[in-house]
């Protein structure tokens, strides 16, 4: 992968409006659970993409370091042998004195040579250490984009849900209108009302028997009463 596939991959992801992709989606939890599997591939891919480049950073910068590191030493070489060809010319041995003169020489043009190296290596690392900050960061927008995107399927799953036990709610009381339960009552009433108005009935009937009853023993009084007078009579006329 590309430097420019990663930061278009990156700024394209990084800029997506959930919102908007939600609305305009015709099933938004198939839409999000597609989303959030394409977030989880690309944010592998670029992770690794952004690994190597960070491997090859890396590997500049220890190049670069070896480049500095040899041009010292080349320097300390260099200055060895000068020196030890100052003291070969001062012992009056010019033949040494420009042997290690000439490894001086040698010396210096390897030091050079490290040098420019390393110096022509600076501009890249700057430049890769810039991609690699603005890769890093595209990787943090995507993993926040992407534990949004995982935020809002979990909410709509959480809400479909909720929806759902809802509407069942619903048609069982739909239901439950549809089997007219107040008729149910009243007709349970009417059958309550109609039991005990054959209980009254009952009552009032044994009641009225009763009276009945009494009122002839009553009339049975009279009746010895009136017997008991007339003998009364009779026995006055004799």
């Amino acid at each position: 992968m590309t430097k420019q596939s990663i930061f278009g991959r990156v700024a394209q992801l990084a800029k997506a409006n959930i919102n908007a992709l939600i609305d305009s989606a015709e099933d938004p939890q198939k839409m999000l659970d597609q989303m959030v599997r394409d977030y989880k591939n690309n944010i592998v891919e670029a992770e690794q993409a952004v690994a190597q480049t960070i491997g090859n950073l890396r590997m500049l910068e220890e190049d670069h370091a070896e480049d500095i590191k040899e041009a010292e030493e080349w320097g300390q070489k260099a200055a060895a042998a000068s020196s030890t060809a100052d003291r070969y010319r001062a012992d009056g041995d010019t033949a040494g004195a420009d042997k290690f003169d000439n490894l001086a020489k040698v010396a210096l043009q390897r030091q050079m040579t490290s040098e420019k190296e390393a110096k022509d290596a600076e501009p890249q690392i700057a430049a890769q250490t810039e991609t690699v900050e603005k890769l890093k960061d595209g990787l943090n927008k995507m993993r926040s984009k992407l534990d949004e995107l995982s935020r809002k399927r979990d909410e709509l799953n959480a809400r479909q849900k909720s929806a759902q036990a809802q509407s069942q709610v619903n048609d069982s009381l739909r239901a439950f209108d549809m089997m007219d339960s107040t008729s149910e009552v009243s007709r349970f009433e009417d059958k309550v009302r109609r039991e005990e108005a054959r209980v009254r009935g009952q009552e009032e009937l044994a009641s009225s028997s009763l009276d009945a009853q009494f009122e002839s023993l009553e009339d049975l009084s009279q009746q010895s009463e009136v017997e008991a007078r007339l003998a009364a009579l009779k026995n006055k006329g004799n």
